[in-house]
This record gives C-alpha cells, structure tokens and sequence, in this order.
C-alpha cells in the first residue's frame, strides 16, 4: 500500500511525462533497496493512441463518404486504414501514429541472479497511468459488462473501431462491382455511424486527465515487487526470475514492444515466460486465456493449464483465491505484446461483479479503494503459479 501511495504521488504519470520517468527513478531505487541489480532502459515512444485511431476512423469515414461517387477511392482508403489499425492494435508497425510527436520514456529491468537456470520467468507489470474519458466511465464500463455477458464474442471501444473500418471493405467492393441498391446504402450507414461515434470517443480520451492509477496500474507494480520478494526469499531451483516494470503500458503496450526488441537475443522464446500483473487491487483473482485488442490471441496453454489447476486445488480447499478464467472480453494486458513474439505469456488480474474492476481508468482510482485482500490474493496465486511452473520445469529436465 505505501508503494501505491507513493506511486500516485506522481500525478499524471502518463507514458512519456516527467512524472512517469520520476516514478521509474523511484521504482529503480526500490528495487535496489530490496538487493536486486535494476537500470533504467530508456526508449522513445508515441503516446498518442487515441488520437491516431481516431484518424484511422476518420479515414474511414472519409473512405465510406467517398466511394458514394468514387467507390475504388473510397475503398482504398478503407483498406489502408484498416490496415494501419490492424498493425498498430498489434505493435507490428505504426504508420499514422509517426505523424505525431515521440517521448523519451523507460522500461525498468532487473536482471535474475541465475543467469544459468534453464528457465527465465519475467514478472512484469506497467507503471505508467491511463487517461480517462467517457467510455471509462463507470456506468458505461457497466453497461458493457452486462451486454458482454449476453454475447457470445468479445466487444470493446477498439476492436468495434476496427470491425467497423472492416466491415465496410465488402460494402464498398459490392460498390465496385456495380451494386447501387438502397439497401446497401442502409447497411453502409451502419458500421459509418460507429465510426462517427469512435471518433468521439477517442479525442475525448486524447484531451482527458491521466488519473491516479492506483488500481491499474500501481497495484500491478506492487504486487510485481512483492512476488519477487517472495521468490528470493524462496526461489525456485529452475528458474531465474527478472523483474521488469514497464512504461508507455498505455499506448498500448509499447514499452513491452521496446523491451522484447532489444533482449531479443537474451530471451529465447522457448525457455522465457511472461507473467503479468495487472489491476489487482479490487476483487477476486482471474486469469486470461485470451486476449487483444482487435482480434484475440490465446494466453500460453501451458500457463493457462496450470493457472487452472491452481484454482481447482484452491476451491477444494480454503477458495482464498477465489480464482477463475477470465475469456477474451477484458482488456489486454503487456503479455499480449509477448504473445505476438511468440513467448509464453499470461496476465493475471482481480475483477469484480461482471469481471470488471471498478473504477478503474477513472478519477475515482485512488488508493484507498484498494483493497489490501485483493494484492494479497494476487500476490499468493502468482507466487504459487511460478512454484507450479517451477515443478513442471524440473520434471521436463528429468525427462
């Protein structure tokens, strides 16, 4: 709890800002304190997101006005800002976002001191601060919620951003080969008009505060440290744990992208797992089984199998975790970013009613809100997930 006090301090921690690097300097501090090797690894990053999804649907729109009298340039239009979203939701590449200015921002790394284990661990979390805006609101977080839990496929503000964009591909290719009806008009006007709406809702997020970001995610950090702690006191025999804290968290996920690519050569895929903590100050424990921001990418099998098996030996027991799987409906985390590299990696978070935490990404995320039970949860059933992952190493080395 003093460490999420302590982060909040620094207000509008937002990815790029002085306070976010002031807070890197403190968490390296931190991390030496407590005897670890930990530096500072700067990077440089583009914070605006929102603003420049919210041109790729602008473009979209652009697009579907277009091809009314010019369908190929309508469709063009369409098809690169598809594209363009479609690589940046998934940090392959950034084509619009270079249109804004970059920020000088930082991963926070320390190294484990079992550099010859045959198996790395990175427990890691994002210290950066979100901005609100009105689709964070915690009514409309709810409604989503209640609307999810009747669907039988995932939704959120930016992947129906993108279905949109992808959805008017075949409207306006039927536009191209000559179909003129007023009931294709109809059917167009409808992902259009979501297009309409996203842009609104994306510049509101680009001109809102940064919040406290004492659930999502200072309490991630804190329970990153605490698990770390935990594991030198008892460490595993197969495993050699880093920690890694990483900026820009909200850009989505580009401090994680930064980090991947300059350890590439250090972490080979095969032996190198992710394990994320993320808004774990409210609720009970969930783990992801999948996750992403346009389309979902599944967590690591393995990392899910025994994420399973710890919550089913749980419940016969005392259920302190209270811990289950959570499906592709929430939003996704830094170990997506590892996912598309091909590493195996799992997030695990806290929810509430309708797996959502509340108030997060809101002014009303400060610490007392949290809960001190809810760290603990966390803290306990991803320590014991890497005692679990430990074990299946050593058997797989003796076989």
């Amino acid at each position: 709890m003093a460490l999420i006090r302590r982060l909040c301090s620094f207000e509008r921690r937002g990815a790029g800002t002085d306070a976010e690097r002031r807070a890197a300097n403190y968490l390296v501090e931190r991390l030496r304190e407590g005897g670890r090797r930990a530096e500072v690894e700067p990077t440089y990053v583009h914070p605006q997101y929102a603003l420049a999804h919210g041109i790729h649907c602008a473009l979209g729109i652009a697009g579907s006005i277009a091809s009314i009298e010019f369908p190929p340039l309508g469709f063009a239009i369409v098809l690169v800002a598809a594209l363009s979203m479609y690589l940046d939701l998934n940090t392959r590449v950034y084509l619009i976002r270079r249109l804004f200015f970059r920020r000088a921002s930082q991963n926070v790394v320390s190294r484990g001191g079992r550099p010859f284990a045959p198996t790395r661990i990175v427990v890691c979390a994002h210290y950066d601060a979100p901005r609100t805006g009105r689709v964070f609101a915690p009514r409309t977080v709810k409604r989503a919620a209640r609307l999810q839990s009747r669907l039988p496929f995932p939704i959120g503000f930016l992947r129906i951003a993108f279905w949109s964009l992808a959805a008017l591909l075949p409207i306006l290719g039927a536009r191209m080969a000559g179909v003129d009806a007023e009931w294709l008009s109809v059917v167009q006007l409808i992902p259009t008009l979501a297009l309409v709406v996203e842009v609104f809702l994306l510049v509101d997020i680009a001109l809102s505060d940064v919040v406290p970001g004492a659930n999502d995610n200072a309490s991630g950090v804190a329970a990153a440290l605490s698990v770390a702690t935990e594991l030198e006191r008892d460490p595993p025999r197969h495993l050699d744990v880093w920690v890694l804290l990483t900026g820009a968290g909200w850009t989505l996920h580009q401090g994680m992208r930064a980090f991947v690519k300059a350890h590439r050569k250090d972490l080979v895929p095969d032996s190198t797992y992710f394990l994320e903590l993320d808004t774990v100050g409210l609720g009970d424990v969930r783990f992801e089984t999948a996750a992403g921001w346009a389309v979902s990418f599944p967590m690591d099998p393995r990392l899910v199998e025994l994420c399973g098996a710890l919550a089913d030996a749980d419940r016969e027991g005392e259920d302190r975790y209270r811990a289950r799987a959570l499906g592709p409906g929430g939003l996704p985390g830094e170990a997506v970013a590892a996912r598309l590299r091909r590493y195996p990696a799992i997030t695990i978070t806290c929810a509430g009613e309708l797996d959502i935490a509340p108030g997060a990404r809101s002014a009303a995320d400060v610490p007392d809100r949290i809960d001190p039970e809810a760290l603990e949860r966390a803290h306990a059933f991803s320590v014991g997930l890497v005692h679990l992952l430990d074990r299946e190493v050593g058997r797989t080395a003796l076989v």
